[in-house]
């Protein structure tokens, strides 16, 4: 029976990059229901929203979807349709494995690690009082008198709520996925030498959780020691689980450990709904050229299937990447030498390449 997927081309370079990743995915012989649906600029323009209610509803009724990048308008007032999605269908986890691949420009080889960043908590709350508002000068007051110390007349202020239940559900999404897919150790990373109620919550927390899976190796780091770690020996990593803020900077530091954006897939999860999605941008500029690696999309894909149970068309998938990568004959620019190498493949014939080693 087909998967019933919902699909949001995006915008940008989304639509190709979308249409060449769904190619590749129906070119594995698994069987799927499209359910295509459209958010971003072209259809704010059209309907004056970035994010229909039907994309939501879709969503959640397949349970499954896969998207392409979005364009948040700037200077518009609007969310962005990645928080936007995040928010709405509590989508609390968000994946990013990380791994070389023989062929990829990279200082590194046998990185393969995994990062689960927290989606709705810490910095990124979203809670902030601007400078010289009523609500920043109020806070300040009542701070300056609970503890004694001063902080300035002009500053602006941001809200760093960590909780029990938030920092629960993320670490045991790490502990389970360590489970599932045969990882041996899970990191948490954090700052809690310093922020010791919230940070110090989050470790105190994880390592509670821990304590329920004995058969996983467990440690823990202060995220600047981490990120030091990453970039000597990024090979003794295997799942990281961080709060929101640490969890978006770490996850880029190890994507340009494996060749950069391009080949970083992504994915977020509720406790029922999955979205998988390339972590990098629109890049409307670059809309039709054909210039774009599709692959982040195509590892995005790969995640898919696994999810859906088609574990044998992901190897075969991810087997196909492999080789195309290490024959270096079909590759965007963004995986050459130079920017203006004529050897450059097109979006499009990435796909025709990944296919045939199918």
């Amino acid at each position: 029976m087909a998967h019933r997927v919902t699909l949001v081309p995006g915008d940008g370079v989304g639509p190709e990059l979308t249409a060449t990743t769904v190619r590749v995915l129906e070119a594995t012989g698994v069987a799927f229901d499209w359910d295509e649906r459209y958010a971003g600029a072209r259809v704010l323009e059209e309907q004056g929203e970035l994010l229909p209610e039907n994309v939501l509803e879709s969503i959640r009724t397949n349970k499954v979807a896969i998207k392409g990048p979005i364009t948040t308008p700037v200077g518009t007032g609007f969310r962005s349709v990645n928080v936007s999605l995040r928010k709405e269908l509590d989508m609390y986890a968000c994946l990013r494995p990380c791994r070389t691949y023989p062929g990829v420009r990279s200082h590194y080889a046998n990185v393969d690690l995994v990062v689960v960043r927290e989606n709705h908590e810490d910095l990124y709350a979203g809670i902030e009082f601007e400078q010289g508002s009523a609500g920043a000068a109020g806070l300040i007051e009542y701070i300056n008198d609970a503890t004694g110390r001063k902080i300035r007349d002009d500053s602006g202020i941001s809200i760093k709520p960590i909780s029990v239940t938030g920092t629960k559900r993320i670490v045991k999404f790490a502990f389970e996925y360590a489970r599932r897919y045969d990882r041996k150790k899970v990191t948490a990373v954090h700052k809690a030498n310093i922020m010791k109620h919230t940070d110090g919550l989050f470790l105190a927390t994880a390592r509670e959780v821990a304590e329920d899976y004995p058969d996983i190796e467990f440690q823990d780091l202060i995220v600047d020691n981490c990120s030091m770690q990453l970039v000597t020996r990024p090979e003794r990593f295997d799942v990281l689980v961080l709060p929101n803020l640490y969890g978006d900077i770490i996850s880029d530091l190890d994507a340009g450990l494996v060749g950069g954006l391009g080949m970083a897939p992504g994915a977020n999860f509720s406790d029922d709904i999955a979205l998988f999605e390339p972590t990098h941008g629109s890049a409307p500029k670059y809309a039709g050229q054909e210039r774009m690696n599709p692959l982040a999309m195509i590892l995005s894909g790969v995640l898919m299937l696994r999810h859906l149970g088609e574990s044998e068309a992901a190897a075969r998938l991810e087997g196909a990447i492999s080789k195309v990568v290490a024959e270096g004959k079909t590759l965007t620019y963004d995986m050459l030498e130079a920017d203006d190498d004529r050897t450059a493949a097109k979006t499009s014939e990435v796909g025709n390449a990944l296919i045939a080693h199918l």
